[in-house]
C-alpha cells in the first residue's frame, strides 16, 4: 500500500522542544538563530518541500498550524494521528506534554469531511498511565502484510503498541535499537523505511542477534530486498524516507538531502530498483527538532469524497 497523499502541518511557532529532547539524541540546541529567524528558515525549507513534492503531482494537503498554544513539533503531524486503508484514523498517547496540543479536532473534523472514515480510535487515554505510541513514528507499518515493526522506547510502549496491532488485525514485531552512543533510537522511522518490495534498513542498530535475525528474516520472507544502512547513515536521517506514488502511479523514494547525501553509489542504485530518489533539504528542521523528510508527512489511505 503506497499513499498518493499526504497531509503537512505549516508550523506558527517552530523551535527547539526541550520536553522531547530528553530521549530524542538527534535533536541539537547548539544553533545561533532568533526565534523569528529559525521561523523564517524553516517556512523557507517547509514551502520548498511542498512546492518539490507538487511539482511532481503528489497531492499534498497543507494545513496551516493554530498560532496558540505555540506548538514546537506541530511540523510532525504523522506522530499524532495516522490513517488506515480500513478506513480507521487513530490519535496517539504522546510523549511529551506539550506536544499533545497538537491534537486538533478541527483537523480530525477536516478530514473526515473530505475523506470517507469508517471511525476514529483515540488512544489518548493511556497518557495518563505514562504509556506511549507515537503513530508512523513509533511504528512502521506493512499493509500489505499486516505487519507492524516497532523498536521500544519511552515513546513505545509494547502494551500499547499490541493492543493497537490487535485492534487491526496486524502481528507487532517489537525489537531494541541503539543509536552510535548506545541510547535507544527514539523512533522506529530514524532507523527503517519499508516499501512494498525493499526495506532500508540499519540492521547495526539492532544489537541483538537474535532480534536482528528474525526482523530481516521477516522482511526476505515478505518480499522485501534490504538495503542496509550504517549507524553514521542513520544519523544522516537515511532510514527516515517515505516511498509515496504520485497521481499518474510514478514512484518516488522521498529523502532529505542530507540523507541522499550520505548513501554510497551501490546504495542509491538499489534504491533506484524501486522508485526514483527524491532528495529535498530540511537541514534546519533536522538539526534543532532531530526529525526529518519522513516525519512531516501523514500518510491519508482513505478515499475521498
Amino acid at each position: 500500500m503506497i499513499a498518493s497523499t499526504i497531509l503537512m502541518i505549516r508550523p506558527a511557532a517552530f523551535s527547539f522542544n526541550a520536553e522531547t529532547a530528553a530521549n530524542n539524541f538527534f535533536q541539537n540546541a547548539s544553533f545561533s538563530l532568533t526565534n523569528d529567524e529559525l521561523q523564517n528558515q524553516v517556512l523557507q525549507e517547509f514551502d520548498s518541500m511542498v512546492q518539490t513534492l507538487v511539482s511532481y503531482d503528489i497531492e499534498v494537503l497543507v494545513i496551516e498550524d493554530s498560532a496558540e498554544p505555540p506548538k514546537p513539533d506541530a511540523i510532525f503531524p504523522n506522530n499524532w494521528f495516522c490513517t488506515f486503508p480500513s478506513g480507521i484514523i487513530s490519535v496517539f498517547p504522546m510523549f511529551a506534554a506539550n506536544r499533545r496540543t497538537e491534537k486538533r479536532d478541527d483537523v480530525l473534523q477536516w478530514i473526515t469531511e473530505n475523506y470517507r472514515s469508517t471511525g476514529l480510535h483515540d488512544w489518548s487515554e493511556y497518557e495518563a498511565e505514562g504509556r506511549f505510541l507515537e503513530g508512523t513514528g513509533s511504528m512502521v507499518i506493512d499493509h500489505a502484510n499486516r505487519i507492524i515493526y516497532a523498536c521500544l522506547s519511552e515513546r513505545t510502549e509494547v502494551s500499547v503498541l499490541e493492543k493497537f496491532a490487535s485492534s487491526h488485525g496486524y502481528n507487532a514485531i517489537t525489537f531494541k535499537a541503539t543509536d552510535k552512543n548506545g541510547k535507544p533510537v527514539y523512533h522506529t522511522n530514524v532507523m527503517m523505511c519499508l516499501g512494498d518490495r525493499f526495506a532500508v534498513l540499519c540492521e547495526e542498530a539492532i544489537a541483538d542477534e537474535m532480534e536482528r535475525i528474525a526482523v530481516t528474516q521477516l522482511l526476505d520472507s515478505t518480499g522485501h530486498d534490504i538495503i542496509t544502512i550504517t549507524l553514521d547513515q542513520m544519523h544522516a536521517f537515511a532510514g527516515n524516507m517515505l516511498l509515496l506514488q504520485n497521481l499518474h502511479g510514478d514512484r518516488f523514494v522521498v529523502m532529505s538531502q542530507t540523507a541522499h547525501d550520505s548513501l554510497n553509489k551501490e546504495q542509491m542504485a538499489q534504491l533506484q530498483m524501486f522508485a526514483m530518489p527524491l532528495p529535498i533539504a530540511v537541514p534546519t528542521i533536522e538539526r534543532v527538532e532531530g526529525g526529518s523528510v519522513r516525519c512531516m508527512m501523514a500518510e491519508i489511505f482513505l478515499e475521498g469524497r
